[in-house]
């Protein structure tokens, strides 16, 4: 699988931007807020129908127009070319068009693409609450498993429902108990099948997390991820009706797969507390190759793979167990940033493959020779 080509139109800087990419590695380089990142980010709607960086669609919309568009032509394995195109105007629907033909649900795209992304920002996974995780792992499973998403999706539908039922009975001071139940029945029955699937996801990836560890850092100390939830105890369905009176104090849900958590352990202890920069750096680009091979091997192909502005967040050591893996011909089409066209030219130009080199100058890009 692979992308052959991108077009952005009116996309964040890139007023108008066309462009041809090799099978293999495609590096983008030019000073900050040139529109490096913003690249990748189209890429990144091609898969995920949504941005990396903005939790707004609207906020990705060029200043002073009403609308982006971004194209991307693929070549796939099971589907051969595909054509895939989104398009978002103010005021209106993200839409979403496979080979010309709108798509009823963004959702039902959401997998055929496979994409892993390694950015600066990742270490938050660490650092960050536990909405973020969940968002992480929710992203990878459903790319996996479109049931699981359409269940995710059903899952938050009904909890924005029981919460607005738990403020309108502290609003009006009456209750409808049997309509709490149904929410209840729902909200229970669904967090048990999706607990089940992220505990299941967590079991694959354990010994992946470990392995790339090990080789990216050369160190030795045990790392994994555990799985936080109740949702899994033989009395969950006891243990959520137990806290209804809790809910109705305090307006919220306090039971559910929403209050998941996952955590990150390096010698059985939290990372995030006794894990130096440069394990937890280790640690997130380990858990993003775990998720590689996760899609690999679920779907009999290569993801596309995004590292943005990778050398500076790595020190030397980590940098060439990298550039030996892509070497060895570990991954299958990469997109990469670089703000110093110097070093990624010298750290490419020593790998048997074929490279091609974007200059970016606010939003303006042309390819180099």
């Amino acid at each position: 699988m692979h992308l052959k080509s991108l077009e952005l139109l009116q996309f964040k800087n890139h007023e108008k931007t066309r462009l041809q990419f090799s099978l293999e590695i495609n590096c983008f380089v030019g000073l900050n807020g040139s529109g490096k990142t913003n690249v990748l980010d189209g890429i990144h709607y091609l898969s995920l129908t949504k941005s990396s960086v903005q939790s707004s669609d609207s906020l990705n919309v060029q200043h002073e127009k009403v609308f982006f568009a971004i194209k991307g032509e693929f070549e796939l394995a099971e589907v051969k070319q595909l054509e895939v195109r989104c398009t978002v105007e103010l005021g209106k629907k993200k839409q979403i068009y496979q080979n010309g033909k709108a798509l009823a649900k963004t959702s039902e795209h959401v997998g055929l693409i496979p994409l892993v992304l390694i950015a600066p920002d990742d270490t938050e996974l660490i650092k960050g609450g536990s909405d973020g995780r969940r968002k992480f792992f929710d992203g990878l499973i459903s790319q996996l498993d479109p049931a699981y998403l359409d269940q995710l999706i059903r899952y938050h539908h009904f909890l924005k429902q029981r919460n607005a039922l738990l403020k309108k009975f502290a609003e009006t001071g009456r209750q409808d108990l049997m309509l709490l139940d149904n929410y209840d029945s729902e909200l229970i029955k669904l967090s048990l099948v999706l607990a089940s699937r992220r505990n299941e996801l967590l079991a694959e990836m354990a010994p992946l997390l470990q392995s790339h560890y090990s080789e990216i850092s050369q160190g030795q100390e045990p790392v994994t991820v555990i799985y936080e939830t109740e949702a899994l105890r033989k009395d969950f369905q006891e243990y959520f009706k137990s806290l209804r009176k809790k809910d109705l104090i305090t307006k919220n849900s306090n039971a559910g797969i929403h209050k998941d958590d996952f955590g990150f352990l390096i010698g059985g202890h939290p990372i995030r507390k006794i894990g130096s920069q440069g394990q937890q750096k280790s640690y997130i680009i380990a858990l993003k190759l775990a998720q590689f091979n996760i899609f690999e091997k679920e779907k009999g192909e290569k993801p596309i793979l995004l590292l943005d502005d990778i050398f500076d967040k790595l020190d030397d050591l980590r940098i060439a167990q990298l550039m030996r893996l892509i070497s060895q011909r570990t991954f299958g089409q990469i997109f990469l940033t670089d703000a110093r066209p110097e070093r990624s030219k010298k750290i490419l130009s020593e790998l048997d493959s074929e490279v091609i080199f974007f200059s970016i100058v606010e939003g303006t890009t042309k390819t180099e020779e």
